[in-house]
């Protein structure tokens, strides 16, 4: 792509300046694509890093070239929360965003697609309906996936597909350590954004039992009466008899028995998703005061105001999950707090909870969360395409797991197709594997 100046004319256009951090990862991005080669670049960066507007420029930039950009994500509310912030800033420069998700009115769907398919739409945002079937592109020239360890491989790959060769931004909040990203992502350049824009607000971590609860509420209600505004979060929508867990449905008629006069409301993921929307926009708005969630409010929802994080028998999230939670709140010029309350007693339990009260740095608490846990949940989804090792650790064994990367690299530019004699047997190997056939060791 040529102009590469397109993305510092974009900069001058946002109300923000860029970190440092923000703009060594532009020009990571402007190298790749200019270099004749296709990107295929991960981004990482804390929550309110500002990776959605390096997405943007980069989006922009592509756009000023005569091509498309598509950012996947993996919810409705993200997708959403993405189309509302690229609409505001890309409209007053002509451009126009299509959003395109699964829940859309048939009539809303036909125009999306049509305007994407005679280029009318430059810039699309969507959910995996941008993948499927009759979703017909006028030119990709960058694809952009979010969160993007909770789409599958073969999902990403349809998306890159639906264009000729485009550039592949993919971007992450959960931080991974560096070892690991290089083993999961060997195929990518790897960025950080490593720096917090100014102006955002150290989070107090505090780790405490249930009986702390009334003293709790009685927090909850005076930030409420100061005019800020809280979350709180719950592992479960339903009652389950086998474990003791607090539930959102229930959650949130005590806490309107305990705080009457607060506004509370509750939103969990079995809701449809106009409602759920609805109920995120007006807490967005200021009109309510707490608002009871599973981690459907993990990501994609951003507002200053909210001061608290409550997060409810922490013990059953991860450490990387719960640092994403605690991003929610930190995002204005108050005070914040998260609270995380357990009766847990065991020694990892303990242990994640000193970890997230010691340190706010995501990848100090990935390291912990991939020690503690294993490489086997640390994503909490099995669609990311982590191997599933009979042997080898992928904590305790990065070294090797290197060092046979490595070696495979090597194969590949020396045999690509696998063709030689000697590597007959590991190409069976492979053929079966990729068909879903049980390996014996």
């Amino acid at each position: 792509m040529e102009h590469p100046e397109a993305m510092d004319e974009f900069q001058k256009s946002l109300p923000f300046s860029m970190t440092n951090a923000q703009k060594k990862v532009l020009s990571e991005i402007a190298a790749d694509m200019t270099s004749g080669k296709i990107m295929s670049r991960l981004v990482q960066g804390d929550v309110g890093s500002g990776k959605t507007a390096v997405a943007m420029a980069a989006a922009y930039w592509a756009i000023q070239n005569g091509y498309q950009a598509v950012l996947m994500a993996p919810t409705e509310v993200l997708a959403e929360q993405h189309g509302k912030s690229f609409t505001e800033l890309f409209a007053p420069l002509g451009i126009e965003v299509a959003l395109l998700t699964g829940s859309m009115k048939a009539k809303e769907k036909r125009e999306a697609l049509a305007k994407i398919a005679d280029g009318t739409a430059k810039m699309i945002v969507g959910t995996h309906a941008v993948i499927q079937k009759g979703v017909e592109y006028h030119n990709i020239g960058l694809v952009i996936t979010d969160e993007q360890h909770r789409f599958g491989v073969r999902q990403r790959s349809m998306l890159a597909e639906k264009g000729e060769n485009p550039h592949v931004l993919v971007m992450t909040a959960t931080p991974i350590p560096r070892t690991l990203a290089l083993i999961l992502y060997g195929d990518l350049d790897i960025s950080i954004i490593d720096e917090l824009p100014p102006g955002r607000q150290q989070i107090d971590t505090i780790g405490v039992n249930t009986s702390y609860r009334q003293r709790i509420y009685a927090f909850l209600g005076k930030e409420a009466a100061a005019g800020r505004q809280a979350y709180v979060i719950c592992p479960m929508i339903e009652e389950n008899e086998k474990m003791e867990v607090e539930n959102v449905l229930d959650y949130t008629e005590k806490l309107k028995g305990a705080l009457p006069e607060c506004k509370i409301a509750c939103v969990h993921g079995k809701m449809k998703a106009a409602e759920k929307q609805e109920i995120m926009d007006t807490f967005a708005a200021g009109n309510t005061d707490i608002l009871v969630s599973t981690t459907v409010i993990e990501v994609g929802i951003n507002v200053p105001n909210a001061t608290v994080m409550l997060i409810e028998n922490s013990e059953r999230f991860g450490l990387a999950q719960l640092h994403q939670l605690r991003g929610r709140v930190g995002r204005g010029s108050e005070k914040s707090y998260c609270i995380l309350v357990s009766d847990a007693k065991t020694k990892i339990a303990v242990e994640r909870m000193q970890t997230m009260t010691k340190t706010t740095d995501g990848f100090v608490i990935s390291e912990m969360d991939l020690k503690l846990r294993g490489p086997g949940e640390f994503f909490g989804t099995r669609q990311h395409g982590l191997p599933e090792l009979k042997i080898a650790n992928l904590y305790r064994d990065m070294a090797i797991l290197k060092e046979a990367q490595q070696a495979a690299g090597d194969l590949l530019r020396k045999d690509p197709q696998l063709e030689q004699e000697e590597n007959a047997h590991l190409k069976s190997r492979l053929s079966a594997w990729f068909e879903g056939k049980s390996l014996d060791l």
